[in-house]
């Protein structure tokens, strides 16, 4: 029997991330989605393609001072989460992950998904800055285009 849409893209974000054994990432559960929406509604964004979701896409927009903490390594993306509070103003978004199932890449949806909720984050806040910590190559190549497409600076943590 075939895995799900939803079960295939749990696989992958388990491979991808492992956040189960790194209490430095954010493990997203209702509570944290519940969160999120209140930081913004934009932060989480599914594509479905009528089986299931096929693209999912985190931004998490917060300030500043915060983003320089987590580039510098003072902070983890756990504590980022937990310090960016909603209601505040932001002018940094971080691009926390994307996932694409294998047979849905390279066609330009995590791009497409993650300038949409970019722009939606603008719209109410003064973005100025963006950064990434990535986990792959994709990854870095996807927050480099975007940067490029929004001309807004990247920062990485490596």
């Amino acid at each position: 029997m075939s895995l799900s849409n939803f079960e295939r893209m749990m696989q992958l974000v388990t491979e991808v991330f492992d956040v189960k054994n790194d209490p430095d990432q954010l493990d997203v559960d209702q509570d944290v989605i519940e969160r999120l929406h209140k930081i913004h509604s934009a932060t989480l964004s599914a594509r479905d393609d009528g089986d299931g979701p096929v693209a999912w896409i985190l931004v998490i927009p917060t300030s500043k001072e915060l983003m320089h903490l987590f580039v510098d390594k003072t902070i983890s993306e756990q504590e980022l989460y937990k310090r960016t509070l909603p209601g505040a103003s932001y002018d940094a978004v971080y691009l926390c992950s994307a996932t694409v199932l294998p047979e849905y890449r390279n066609k330009g949806i995590a791009r497409q998904m993650t300038l949409d909720a970019i722009k939606a984050i603008q719209e109410k806040h003064p973005i100025k800055h963006m950064f990434v910590w990535p986990f792959s190559n994709e990854g870095s190549a996807l927050a480099e285009r975007i940067s490029k497409l929004t001309g807004l600076p990247l920062l990485t943590r490596s």
